[in-house]
C-alpha cells in the first residue's frame, strides 16, 4: 500500500498526557492510517522528522475568529503557530444567529462591522464556513449577547418572558444545526443586566443536547468567586458542563487570589463537569471599558474609531498629551480597544498549570494593533512555559491544547495521534519553538513550527502557508458531558 504522507522518525507526543515515543506515522485519505516502525512503507510524500516532535494539531478553544475565518480563510495568525481547529462564538458574542438593528453593540464589534453580520440563522453561518473553504476546522458556540441583540430593544435590562422564549427558540434551532452550546459575556454592559434566571432559562435548552455552557464571568475582579458560583449554579441547573473562559485574577487588588479560584474550581468539579481555559500572558485585551480605566497598571490603546492615530499608544500618554484625566481621555477615544496589564504573572502560571485548564488564545483578529496572543499563544506555552520555565513537561503542555480540549468540546477523532483519527498534525522543534510576537511587534509568526497538516493536507511548511485549504465545519457530536469523565 502507498500512503499519501509518511512522517518518519518523529518523537510522537500523542495528546493523551503521556510522554512521547519514537515512531513513524502514515496518513491516508485524511486520517492517520498507521503508527509504528514503517521502514518498509512508502508514500507520495515522505518527511524525515528526526529531532522533532509530532503532535496533534492545536485546538484554540477560545477565539473570536467567527467572521475572519470566512473573510480571510487562510488564517495565518493561527496556522503559523500550529492551530488546526478554532472554537468561535465565545464571551457571549457570535456571528450567528444575528439580525442587527443597527451597528453591532459592544463587544460584538470585536467581530467586525455591521457588514460582517449576515447570518440570521446558525445554519446560514455553518453553510458560509463550509462554502469559504477555510484553512482551519471551525466549531461554534452561540453567544448570549448575540441572542439578546436580536430580541431586546434595550440591552441594559433583563429579558422579558416573551424575549426569553424567542431566544430559546433560536438557541434550540442552533443546537439542532450543530452548535456546541451557549456562551455568555456577563461582564459586558450589553449582558451585565441579564439576571441569573434569564441565563438559567436559556441554558435549559442545553440539557437535552448535552451541550456546553461557557462563560466570561460577570466579574473577574474582586467579586470573581461569587461570579464563579453563579456559573456553577447555572451549569447545575442545566445539567450542562461549565467552562470558565480565560480564568484570571484581574486588577491589582485581586493579585494572589489564584489559589482561591482554583480551589473553588476543584470543589465544583467534584460533583459537576467543569473546566476553564487560560491564555499565557499577564495582560488582557478587549474593548476599552470605562469601568476598567485606572492608573494602577498600564493600559495600551489598540484601536480607536475617532482617533485611529492613537493605536499602539498608552492611555496615560494620550491623556497627558490632551491635558485631561484618564477617564475623560478614554471617553474621547470611544469606541476603542485596549490591552490591560492587569494580572500578576504568578497567578497566570498557577492557573495555566492546573490540570483542569486548557489553552485558548482569545486573540482579536480585527485589532489593527493586536495583543500578541493572536500570533503567539501556543508556541509560548511550549517554548517559554514548558521548556524555559519548566512549568510542566512538554507532553502536558501538548495535552492542554489537544487531547483535553477535544474531549471537553466533543471533537470526535481529533486531539490525539491515534490510528483512525483525523490527521490534524503539527511538527515542531522542541528546542527552538518560541513565540516571537510581543507587545511592540505583535504580528509576527512563531519560530520552530516545521509543518502543519489539516485533515491530512499539508497546510503550512517551512514558514509558509501552502495555500491548501482543507478545513471543515465541526458540528457538535454526542453528549459533551462525556468529555469530563
Amino acid at each position: 500500500m502507498q500512503y499519501d504522507t509518511l512522517i518518519r522518525n518523529a518523537l510522537v507526543i500523542d495528546g493523551s498526557n503521556c510522554p512521547g515515543y519514537s515512531a513513524d506515522v502514515a496518513i491516508l485519505n485524511g486520517r492517520i492510517e498507521r503508527i509504528g516502525d514503517l521502514k518498509d512503507a512508502n508514500a507520495v510524500e515522505e518527511i524525515d522528522a528526526a529531532g522533532r516532535v509530532l503532535a496533534p494539531g492545536f485546538i484554540d478553544v477560545h477565539t473570536h475568529d467567527d467572521t475572519v475565518v470566512i473573510r480571510q480563510p487562510q488564517m495565518l495568525p493561527k496556522l503559523s503557530q500550529g492551530v488546526t481547529t478554532v472554537i468561535v462564538g465565545n464571551c457571549g458574542i457570535s456571528a450567528s444567529p444575528v439580525s442587527l438593528r443597527a451597528d453591532p453593540p459592544d463587544p460584538m464589534n470585536l467581530l467586525g462591522t455591521a457588514s460582517a453580520f449576515v447570518y440570521p440563522r446558525f445554519r446560514d453561518y455553518r453553510a458560509a464556513v463550509e462554502a469559504a473553504n477555510t484553512t482551519l476546522n471551525v466549531a461554534a458556540l452561540v453567544g448570549h449577547t448575540a441572542l439578546r441583540s436580536n430580541h431586546l430593544d434595550d440591552l441594559l435590562r433583563t429579558a422579558t418572558g416573551d424575549e426569553v422564549t424567542a431566544m430559546r427558540k433560536q438557541l434550540r434551532e442552533s443546537l439542532e444545526a450543530g452548535a456546541l452550546g451557549l456562551s455568555t459575556g456577563l461582564a459586558y454592559a450589553s449582558a451585565f443586566s441579564a439576571s441569573t434566571d434569564e441565563v438559567m432559562q436559556l441554558t435549559e435548552e442545553l440539557t437535552a443536547f448535552g451541550a456546553v455552557y461557557t462563560t466570561h464571568l460577570r466579574s473577574e475582579f474582586e467579586p470573581v468567586l461569587e461570579a464563579m458560583d453563579e456559573a456553577f449554579r447555572i451549569g447545575r441547573h442545566a445539567q450542562s458542563p461549565v467552562i470558565i473562559s480565560h480564568l484570571k485574577c484581574a486588577g491589582v487588588g485581586n493579585w494572589g487570589r489564584s489559589p482561591q479560584l482554583l480551589a473553588a474550581l476543584e470543589l465544583a468539579a467534584k460533583n459537576h463537569p467543569v473546566g476553564c481555559d487560560c491564555y499565557p500572558y499577564a495582560a488582557s485585551s478587549s474593548t476599552l471599558d470605562l469601568r476598567q480605566v485606572t492608573d494602577a497598571h498600564r493600559i495600551t490603546i489598540t484601536w480607536s474609531t475617532p482617533h485611529p492615530e492613537m493605536g499602539g499608544r498608552d492611555l496615560l500618554d494620550i491623556a497627558a498629551e490632551w491635558s485631561m484625566p484618564l477617564l475623560d481621555a478614554a471617553r474621547r477615544l470611544q469606541p476603542a480597544g485596549a490591552v490591560y496589564y492587569g494580572m500578576d504573572e504568578a497567578d497566570v502560571r498557577r492557573i495555566l498549570a492546573h490540570p483542569l485548564t486548557m489553552v485558548g488564545s482569545d486573540g482579536l483578529p480585527e485589532d489593527p494593533f493586536p495583543h500578541p496572543r493572536l500570533w503567539g499563544a501556543f508556541p509560548r506555552v511550549l517554548g517559554h512555559f514548558s521548556r524555559d520555565v519548566g512549568l510542566f513537561p512538554l507532553h502536558t503542555a501538548v495535552h492542554k491544547m489537544t487531547g483535553l480540549s477535544a474531549a471537553r468540546f466533543g471533537l470526535k477523532a481529533r486531539g490525539e495521534i491515534r490510528e483512525g483519527y483525523w490527521a490534524d498534525l503539527v511538527l515542531f522543534d522542541p528546542l527552538t519553538i518560541r513565540d516571537v510576537a510581543d507587545f511592540n511587534e505583535p504580528q509576527r509568526a512563531a519560530e520552530g513550527i516545521d509543518g502543519v497538516w489539516i485533515n491530512g493536507v499539508s497546510s503550512y511548511s517551512e514558514g509558509q502557508a501552502t495555500g491548501q485549504r482543507a478545513g471543515r465545519f465541526l458540528a457538535r457530536e454526542g453528549d459533551l458531558r462525556q468529555g469530563f469523565l
